[in-house]
């Protein structure tokens, strides 16, 4: 019971912190969630994407 206080007193009695609270959650869910998956396609697809295999078909007259 002392967390559910503890909870209530820092982020929902007043509703502008709350409502804040549920932004910067919202925001840091948001980037972590993106990061997470990019990380994810790249592991997948090690070896199959452009940057993995750019140095095979690129040229320096291509880049300059």
């Amino acid at each position: 019971m002392a967390f559910a206080n503890a909870f209530y007193n820092a982020f929902v009695k007043r509703n502008s912190v709350f409502v804040s609270s549920i932004f910067v959650g919202a925001f840091a869910f948001g980037i972590g969630f993106d990061v997470g998956i990019t990380a994810f396609w790249d592991r997948w697809n090690k070896g199959k994407q452009w940057k993995d295999i750019r140095d095979r078909y690129a040229t320096e007259a291509a880049e300059e």
